[in-house]
């Protein structure tokens, strides 16, 4: 009997749509089943392309910038979240907006504007061009810098008495973001942080839910599309823990080459990533490789946001 035949494939748990997500997509389905096509909304709404597409055809038009939206039209902020220019912009153009940042980035937004109001210099611990960290150091005129990597904070010339405070995107790998905490607080020991970390608790679980199979698995899946930051930061988990690792959004890119010979096939998706999609890449392993499916043991999310009023 071939290892194909008495294969596994080992589902992550939690994995999947985060509640933030979730929120996203049904305020732009609300949109549209109130006020119908065509509702416009800035940026991907979630960083998914199976979501945007199913969104797109029914009738969510997708911009890059508000100058796209007609005079008075209805446009949704994306998940990410956007800085107060945007907010002004669409007030000065008329727009009708309704505003699908994630609760957990607003929460971002506010410990920033608190910051710089009681005097600190704030850190943005994030990924340079993405949506939120580009709408979080919005949120003030001036005094937020980035810092993406742990080589970065050697590199900061603030003097040590200077009141200095970090945030961090919410999305990022837990552990290479406590490196690079450990290093600020190295450099500056007074440095204020968060009172909750800002690593949403989705990411949290899911990257914890991908380093607990990672032991039991000779290949991983990450369910995500490429631009999505939590997606890639389960991906390379998974390669630090030792394990060959890939990330496809769907069953079309999976490659037969990478099944050859192996046991334990974990899958885990990130938040943004549909189940569909997720079902649709394991019946194309499963038929594959004749493997049978076993879902693990994880943690079970009840989070929920309400919608605001549409």
């Amino acid at each position: 009997m071939s290892t194909q035949e008495t294969a596994e494939i080992l589902m992550a748990q939690p994995r999947g749509f985060c509640a933030g997500v979730d929120r996203a997509i049904n305020i732009v389905n609300e949109a549209l089943n109130r006020f119908g096509a065509p509702i416009y909304v800035r940026h991907e709404i979630v960083h998914n392309a199976y979501v945007v597409n199913e969104l797109r055809n029914k009738g969510a038009v997708f911009v890059n910038e508000l100058d796209e939206v007609p005079k008075g039209g209805i446009v949704i902020f994306s998940a990410h979240g956007v800085s107060q220019d945007v907010r002004k912009d669409a007030d000065e153009r008329g727009l009708q907006v309704y505003d699908a940042t994630c609760p957990l980035v607003t929460k971002v937004h506010l410990e920033v504007i608190k910051m710089c109001k009681e005097g600190f210099t704030v850190l943005m611990i994030g990924h340079a061009g993405h949506p939120e960290v580009e709408g979080t150091m919005g949120q003030v005129k001036e005094g937020v810098f980035l810092v993406e990597k742990v080589a970065d904070v050697a590199a900061l010339t603030f003097p040590s008495e200077e009141k200095i405070a970090f945030v961090t995107q919410t999305t990022l790998s837990v552990d290479e973001t406590k490196e690079i905490v450990d290093a600020l607080k190295v450099k500056y020991p007074e440095i204020q942080q968060p009172k909750k970390q800002d690593i949403c608790y989705a990411t949290q679980n899911r990257q914890d839910a991908v380093k607990e199979i990672s032991g039991l698995c000779d290949l991983i899946i990450i369910v995500g599309s490429q631009n999505s930051s939590n997606s890639n930061r389960l991906k390379e988990l998974a390669l630090r823990e030792g394990v060959e690792a890939y990330m496809i959004d769907h069953e079309d890119a999976l490659q037969s080459s990478w099944l050859l010979n192996k046991k334990n096939i974990g899958i885990s998706a990130g938040a943004s990533a549909p189940e569909i999609s997720v079902k649709n890449i394991v019946n194309k392993i499963e038929s594959l490789t004749k493997a049978h499916i076993r879902e693990l043991p994880g943690v079970e999310e009840s989070v929920v946001f309400r919608l605001p009023k549409i």
